[in-house]
């Protein structure tokens, strides 16, 4: 059948944005991201600006994406605003900078905020699909995210008909958006495997403005290989929740896993598959990982919810070679659904996520380092971390060679508060932090938690202000992150 849709060129597709215009983007990491079209959209930039002329949009996301988007129009100097989240290395850079405003925010708000109108109008979806159909039905890629609120509340749309995702992807999403307050129902989700909405994305065909079809990979990169903390770590992960199956705080049948991205979470997974006495789990998460893959060829992992499949070349390519094997078994959801408080609360998920820094009395630092720069963004940590049933928080105990210490007196900037935290692991051990005042938490986290060259630190730290519930020294508190800018050695500090 012949299509409806204009057939354009990257290029003619990037000639139809606008300055000052706002896009809502596929991607959630770079798995699904548009490509084609965001990089000719940099292109265009750069002869508008050598013109002379403005040229800046509105990028909103799902979540993180590839450097063909977010990197190019970066590095073109065209974004005017970003959220919710990036972890390119050249936008890092021009947010830090000033040149690009960016506001952080919980994955699971997005899509409703944008449905609300609080972000404005939306003047385009840029979508990748592996499949659409002259009557408006989208099959989307590699990814959910946020693309069916982008693709309801856009005033138009372009497809980028990506050919390296297969049309055999019909059957591996779930399709569910919330109604706004008043008519909002409750999610019917009682389990991880249930399906609530459709196979595709429906629009109305006339907002489709063009289709541009590349044919280019996912550009997701390699994690770096496990070493011997991040495998420390994941082992006393794995001993901790056989220690909470074993007095009975978990369930038998054990309860859904989430797990957060990167070197740690792969090796917290990779040790809860190992491990005898952890039976087999099902994930109700976000980014499905290849050692999710490989759980569920091993047979650790019975199944996986999650928003999106951030799989390397080769473990992609493996994927779509064996998909049948994978049906029922895998299935990607929009990331109001795979976060929404209501569905974590009720399935009772064990949240694992990353921490950056965290401090004595249990707050975490996720997004910001020394207090002012932006790493990445708080994702969906908070999602999960409120509204778990355990919210379980790891990192290394040092970084920078051992000149900085991931626990301090204060964090610099705080995105989850001692109230959502209740466990923080780190190699040399585990402070479960439920049910403790902070006095308590305190000696909890700098004997289990912290490295070595830095417990006198913090103890002599802990006993400089006698009175309060949580004894804070304000001339202090900041004095770990004080020395590092002024020797580059938390160790030179001096109480």
């Amino acid at each position: 059948m012949i299509s409806p849709y204009p057939s354009l060129t990257s290029d003619e597709a990037a000639a139809l944005i606008q300055h000052d215009e706002v896009i809502g983007f596929s991607g959630f990491t770079p798995a699904g991201a548009a490509k084609v079209i965001p990089t000719a959209i940099a292109a265009k930039a750069r002869i508008e600006h050598a013109a002379g002329r403005n040229f800046k949009v509105g990028v909103i996301t799902g979540a993180s994406t590839g450097p063909s988007l977010d990197g190019e129009l970066a590095k073109a100097d065209a974004i005017k605003f970003r959220t919710p989240y990036q972890s390119d290395k050249d936008l890092r850079e021009s947010i830090n900078a000033g040149k690009t405003h960016f506001f952080d925010m919980h994955l699971s708000l997005l899509p409703q905020y944008v449905r609300y109108g609080f972000l404005g109008e939306l003047d385009w979806a840029i979508i990748e699909a592996a499949d659409v159909s002259v009557d408006g039905k989208i099959l989307l890629s590699t990814s959910v995210g946020a693309s069916p609120t982008f693709l309801s509340k856009a005033k138009k749309i372009l497809i980028e008909l990506n050919r390296y995702h297969p049309k055999e992807l019909l059957g591996f999403h779930d399709i569910y958006e919330l109604k706004n307050p008043p008519h909002r129902r409750p999610i019917p989700l009682v389990n991880p495997e249930d399906r609530i909405g459709t196979q595709r994305v429906w629009v109305d065909p006339k907002k489709i403005a063009g289709v541009v079809v590349s044919n280019r990979p996912d550009e997701v990169n390699h994690f770096a290989h496990l070493n011997d903390t991040t495998r420390k770590i994941g082992q006393n992960v794995a001993s901790f929740l056989v220690a909470e199956l074993k007095a009975g705080r978990i369930p038998k049948s054990f309860l859904p896993i989430q797990s957060g991205v990167g070197n740690v979470a792969n090796a917290v997974l990779g040790a809860m598959g190992e491990h005898p006495d952890i039976p087999r789990f099902q994930m109700y998460s976000e980014v499905i990982q290849d050692s999710v893959i490989d759980l569920i060829k091993t047979g650790r992992v019975s199944f996986v919810s999650g928003v999106s499949l951030t799989l390397t070349h080769a473990v992609l390519q493996d994927f779509y070679a064996n998909l049948e094997s994978y049906q029922g078994r895998v299935l990607l959801r929009p990331q109001e659904i795979s976060n929404n408080p209501e569905i974590i609360r009720r399935l009772g998920i064990i949240s694992i996520n990353t921490a950056l820094e965290a401090d004595i009395f249990g707050n975490v630092n996720s997004t910001h380092v020394l207090g002012r720069s932006m790493m990445n963004g708080i994702g969906g940590s908070g999602d999960f971390t409120r509204n778990a049933y355990i919210s379980i928080f790891t990192c290394p105990s040092t970084a920078k060679g051992g000149n900085i210490s991931a626990i301090v007196p204060m964090c610099s900037h705080i995105d989850h508060s001692e109230h959502s935290v209740q466990v923080l692991v780190t190699e040399h051990g585990v402070a479960d932090l439920r049910g403790k005042a902070p006095r308590e938490r305190a000696e909890l986290v700098i004997h289990h938690c912290v490295d070595p060259s830095y417990r006198d630190l913090l103890r002599r730290y802990f006993k400089l202000t006698e009175n309060g519930h949580t004894p804070q020294s304000f001339r202090s508190a900041f004095a770990f992150h004080e020395k590092f800018l002024e020797t580059g050695d938390m160790r030179n500090t001096r109480f």
